[in-house]
């Protein structure tokens, strides 16, 4: 093939790309200004003059087809995190949906063009290997992760239960990339967690996930308090980021009479408005605290927000990790597909969740119980193992000094935080 016709079917295929993010089609439509689509389409001129100098002008004759890609993917990704453009190699695998009941328990996203881990599943493989919210992953096997939509990266990581799959992880504070290898399993859902505080006065809630089941069950418990003495909610929605948004505005609504819960709005997408329904309430008079992380991402953001505007719960901890859309699929002539976010939700004040995220009105860090997990400063632990070891030689000298392993003390400020505030307020 020509390289001028190469070059013309490249700009082409951007042209089809672009059309998609304007709202116009070839008959033209008026979703944006005049002025930002001749904007836009001047950049196809530069756009194709560019691909011109790498094919022509490069030191070796490149891989046009890998070069496009991945203008198309940095295109698209501009946009927000859960955006993305797949080849069709890439779609068709997606498609296929061939990746297995099998999972490592690893939540991720893109942040800065690379799978970001959001939460894992309490237990699962992921969560034994240590893996934390922020935590980067570099590359799965030897495919690094920017050059995949993050729906590529979840089919890669999930397989059959008893594979492996190799992951390359960049810690904070560390700059190598760590190998790990882990067996994906059959995880199976975890019921809600609960527990009574200050004499069964406060019911403490921990969902996994807020799907159907899930928040079934945080109904029932919340129906159960009339028959017990418990009076307050503590709901902990900390490193919780899948289900579904009509489950999470089913959860608001179960701590919500009257008004409005979220509100969902795009370009093309009527604003949609949803409202708290009165038969749907359970108990929309306790006193009520929610505590989010970084790992708080998607339905329970959305919980969480509809939660904090309503001024139904204060919400303590970090801000949240920032999903909340609805995402529309295109597929390209070529076999190719963009996924598309078409609408976000914002809280009841307006706020938007994508990208943003939700910053709750008592702000406490991260515990630290995970850098003293991880060792701390190694010269004081040495001198804390010394003292330790001298002090159990003038004890008993008779016998040789046994090796004191140094034990992390994990405190929960954000619960601890959570409790306080529960204890404050009157019934």
């Amino acid at each position: 093939m020509p390289k001028s016709l190469k070059i013309s079917l490249l700009a082409i295929s951007a042209v089809l790309l672009l059309t998609v993010f304007l709202g116009a089609n070839f008959s033209g439509v008026h979703a944006a200004t005049a002025s930002d689509k001749e904007g836009a389409y001047r950049q196809i001129q530069v756009y194709g003059e560019v691909l011109q100098h790498i094919q022509a002008d490069y030191v070796e004759e490149p891989k046009m087809a890998v070069v496009t890609t991945g203008a198309l993917r940095g295109l698209v990704e501009t946009l927000d995190s859960s955006s993305s453009y797949m080849p069709a190699d890439e779609y068709k695998t997606y498609k296929a949906n061939t990746a297995g009941k099998g999972s490592i328990g690893l939540t991720v996203a893109k942040r800065g063009y690379y799978a970001v881990v959001v939460s894992t599943v309490n237990g699962g493989p992921a969560d034994k290997a240590g893996l934390n919210d922020g935590d980067v992953v570099e590359s799965i096997g030897d495919i690094n992760t920017h050059d995949l939509s993050v729906a590529s990266i979840q089919n890669k990581l999930d397989g059959e239960p008893g594979t492996s799959v190799t992951i390359f992880v960049i810690r904070p504070r560390h700059s190598r990339p760590e190998k790990m290898q882990l067996t994906r399993a059959n995880l199976q859902p975890i019921p809600v967690s609960e527990t009574f505080y200050e004499g069964n006065s406060i019911l403490y809630l921990k969902p996994a996930a807020i799907d159907s089941e899930h928040v079934q069950q945080v109904e029932q418990k919340l129906k159960a308090m009339s028959r017990t003495s418990t009076r307050k909610i503590l709901l902990d929605l900390r490193d919780v980021s899948t289900g579904t948004d009509t489950d999470a505005l089913h959860l608001a609504n179960l701590f919500i009479k009257n008004g409005t819960l979220a509100t969902l709005e795009g370009q093309k997408f009527a604003k949609q408005t949803f409202s708290a329904e009165p038969g749907k309430s359970v108990n929309s008079s306790a006193p009520m605290v929610a505590i989010v992380n970084r790992g708080t991402a998607g339905p329970a953001e959305l919980a969480a927000g509809a939660l904090l505007d309503s001024k139904r719960a204060d919400v303590v901890g970090e801000k949240t990790f920032g999903e909340g859309s609805e995402l529309k699929t295109f597929e390209m002539p070529d076999g190719s597909a963009v996924i598309l976010a078409v609408a976000k939700y914002h809280t009841p004040s307006g706020k938007k969740l994508q990208d943003e995220g939700l910053t709750p009105n008592v702000l406490v860090a991260q515990d630290q119980g995970d850098q003293a997990a991880a060792g701390g400063d190694d010269e004081d632990e040495d001198a804390t193992d010394s003292q330790v070891s001298n002090a159990s030689q003038t004890v008993n000298a008779s016998k040789p000094a046994l090796p004191q392993a140094k034990q992390p003390v994990i405190v929960d400020e954000q619960l601890n935080k959570a409790l306080d505030i529960l204890k404050g307020k009157n019934v």
